[in-house]
This record gives C-alpha cells, sequence and structure tokens, in this order.
C-alpha cells in the first residue's frame, strides 16, 4: 500500500510537471470596432507560441469607451488587458490604481522604445509606465493623386503655392479641400495639419519652456493662416460633419483632406482604387522646414487587478516585440511605436519619413490634463475663427486665458 501511494505521488507529480504552468482566458477591450478580424488574427498568433492562454476581444463605442472602461474597472468587473488613451487620457486611470505598472524589467523590449512614444503613456506624477505604445499618428494633408496629376498641381513647397493650388483646382471646378467643421474634434486636427510649419519648432520649444503664450504672434499668425485657406473648404463647411467630409474626398469631389495618417486606412477601404498622397502643409518660405504634427495615440495596458498577472504579462511582451508590430502595421496601415518596423505600404513609409520633421500636436500631447483642455478651447476657438465670431486674436487669448485656470505657466 505504501508502495502505491508512493507511486501514485510521484505520477502525479509527473503530470504536473507536464502540465503548462498557467492558462487564462483574457478579455480584451478596445474602442477599435472596426479593426476586429485583425485582432483576432494577431490573438491566434499569440496562441500559437502561448496555447495555454486565449484572448477574446471585445469593442465599444469609441465616444463611450473611457466611461465604459473606468466604471468597470471602478467596479471590479475590467478587462483583463484593454486599448488605453495617451497622455491625459490615461492618467485618470492610472491615478486611480486600476492598470498594472510596467517597466524595461517585465518587459525588456521597451529599452528601445522612444522617449516620446514612452511619455505618451506615463503618469507625470511617478514617472511610471502603464502602458505599451502602439502607435503614431501624423496631422497632414492627404490628396488624390490623379486629381493632382490632371491638374498639373505639385506638392507645395510654400504658403503661396499652396494657395495657388487651391485657386488651379477651384477654377477648374474642384473642391480644394473636403473639410467641414461641423464635428469638433474636426476643428483641432485642421489646426495640426495645416499650420504646424507656420508655428515652428522654436514657438512650441519657447511655449513648453514657459517663455510664450497663446498670444504670440507665431501662433496668431498661424491661426491666422488657417482662416486664409478655409476659403478653399466646401461651401457650408460650418455645418458640414466629419462623414460628410469623408464622403467628399474618398468620391474624387475633393483634391484634399486636411486630417491624419489615421485616415489612410478607413480612406482606402471606403474606395479601394483611390490613388493617394501625403504632404506637409509648407511654412511661409520655401527655404522654413515643412513639418508634421505628431502625437502617439493608443497603448497596451494591464489591469492591475486581473486574476492572471502572468498571461498578462506575457501579451504585453508580445504586442512590445517587433513581429507582432511588423503585422500590426501592414495589416492596420498604423505607424507602430515599436522600433525598427519597416512598411510594406509606400504611402506608410511616406508618413514615417515626413515624422522626422515635427512637432507634437500640442493641443492633445501637452494641454490635456486640465480643466479646460486645450483641445475643447481649441475646437472652439476654430469654429468661431471660422464662423467669422472671433479673430486670430482673440483665439490665442482664449486659449491662454482658458488654460491659465491649471497650467503654470501661464499663471504668471
Amino acid at each position: 500500500m505504501k508502495k502505491f501511494v508512493i507511486s501514485a505521488a510521484l505520477a502525479l507529480g509527473s503530470l504536473a510537471s507536464a502540465l503548462p504552468a498557467f492558462a487564462a482566458d483574457l478579455t480584451f477591450w478596445t474602442w477599435r470596432q472596426e479593426d476586429k478580424a485583425q485582432y483576432e488574427k494577431f490573438f491566434k498568433e499569440f496562441n500559437k507560441d502561448n496555447p495555454d492562454i486565449t484572448v477574446k476581444f471585445e469593442a465599444f463605442e469609441a465616444t463611450s469607451y473611457n466611461t465604459i472602461l473606468s466604471t468597470a474597472l471602478a467596479g471590479g468587473t475590467g478587462p483583463d488587458l484593454m486599448m488605453t488613451r495617451t497622455y491625459g487620457g490615461i492618467e485618470s486611470l492610472a491615478g486611480a490604481g486600476y492598470l498594472m505598472p510596467l517597466d524595461k524589467t517585465k518587459i525588456p523590449a521597451l529599452e528601445g522604445f522612444s522617449e516620446p512614444a514612452l511619455a505618451s503613456e506615463t503618469m507625470r506624477s511617478n514617472k511610471t509606465l502603464y502602458a505599451v505604445p502602439a502607435a503614431s499618428q501624423t496631422m497632414l494633408v492627404i490628396y488624390n493623386k490623379e486629381i493632382f496629376e490632371k491638374n498639373g498641381i505639385s506638392e507645395p513647397a510654400s504658403w503661396d503655392e499652396f494657395l495657388k493650388s487651391c485657386e488651379k483646382l477651384k477654377a477648374a471646378g474642384v473642391m480644394p479641400f473636403a473639410n467641414g467643421t461641423a464635428t469638433g474634434w474636426q476643428n483641432e486636427t485642421i489646426v495640426s495639419a495645416l499650420t504646424s510649419s507656420i508655428m515652428g519648432k522654436a514657438f512650441y520649444e519657447d511655449l513648453m519652456a514657459g517663455k510664450t503664450t497663446f498670444n504670440d504672434p507665431r501662433y496668431v499668425a498661424a491661426i491666422g493662416k488657417l482662416k486664409e485657406i478655409s476659403a478653399y473648404f466646401p461651401d457650408g463647411f460650418i455645418g458640414l460633419d466629419y462623414a460628410s467630409a469623408q464622403q467628399l474626398f474618398t468620391s474624387g469631389m475633393a483634391a484634399m483632406f486636411a486630417g491624419g495618417s489615421f485616415e489612410l486606412a478607413s480612406f482606402a477601404k471606403q474606395n479601394p482604387s483611390l490613388k493617394m498622397g501625403v504632404f506637409a502643409a509648407p511654412s511661409l518660405k520655401k527655404e522654413d522646414p515643412k513639418l508634421v504634427g505628431l502625437f502617439f495615440d493608443s497603448g497596451f495596458a494591464a489591469n492591475a487587478k486581473t486574476k492572471s498577472p502572468d498571461a498578462a504579462l506575457k501579451f504585453l511582451n508580445y504586442v512590445a516585440n517587433k513581429k507582432f508590430a511588423q503585422a500590426f502595421a501592414n495589416d492596420l496601415s498604423n505607424v507602430s511605436a515599436v522600433p525598427g518596423v519597416t512598411f510594406d505600404s509606400p504611402l506608410l513609409a511616406r508618413v514615417a519619413e515626413l515624422n522626422k520633421q515635427s512637432i507634437p500636436y500640442m493641443t492633445l500631447v501637452n494641454f490635456r490634463y486640465g480643466e479646460p483642455t486645450g483641445s475643447n478651447l481649441i475646437q472652439a476657438g476654430v469654429q468661431k475663427l471660422l464662423n467669422g465670431q472671433a479673430t486670430p486674436e482673440q483665439v490665442g487669448k482664449s486659449m491662454t486665458d482658458g488654460l491659465s485656470a491649471w497650467y503654470a505657466p501661464f499663471k504668471k
């Protein structure tokens, strides 16, 4: 009997050592409903190397995602894994203790990430990282190559050339731009997409150093140029919403769309035959640098209270590696935050090249940490500016005055 007990114990011990160290069913939440098929493909690849771990995809409406996620995490029913916003968007979750703290010991691949990428998912107060940066986005001008070629137009080298190209298109019966301003967040994107070169790096650096405010003549001049080029937006653009503006561009009725690189995949789905190019809106002079607006828009995080922390960390290590990032870039047409990724798409490769000359998409990157946010202020200011209810100087003043409620450098 004694021999039997010992033999049984040894057999069970051998069986235990043959089993996986752990098994887990993880839930993954995101706002990217349209990416379900691609993410399920990514999860299958992850499962090949981690057969004991499965990941279930669940997506929510983008505009309500933050509220749904924070409510679930507060109630202890949130996901194991999640996509997070960046900058001010992650601080409320991290500050409440909902997210697993990360570092290069837990995820060695983070060693190669750029400092701006890591900063986008780092809590400022404790300098702790809470998500693996996923992708960067670029604010620029997207254009219809066939319309440009048909009208003998090339990418403009100066602001005057830009305006002349718009005038030529208008004279030919083509809408130069598809953009409208009825959807609030679009008012913010056109500032970065169309005026980053005019603002310039020196203005941004002075702003961040506390040496100037949005009353600065460089900023006011840039906002004035936005007003100038809005003459080439569609008739009635004040009432034109985002979806309608997209359709004007993808249908070939408009030659350009001022927005983000995140539009490229969507535009290609809407019209697979559309031939697109991208450029940085120019500055006033040919010799001045042409700048795009740059930001990181998402990351991958784990629930601090997940019941499967080891499995969650395995997944975060997976999304931080180059193999995943390469598939992420190619399948979702995104510039991955993971270093060393190349691009099958020449268009995406061009975006990555433009990123080498950039300033941050500042109202999002630097001014979403208090109320009122820089985003809320500029969205309202642009609407008034383009509706003839405010001057560029008044827009700059409203930005400075509004942010002074919480932004220390403006309280002087």
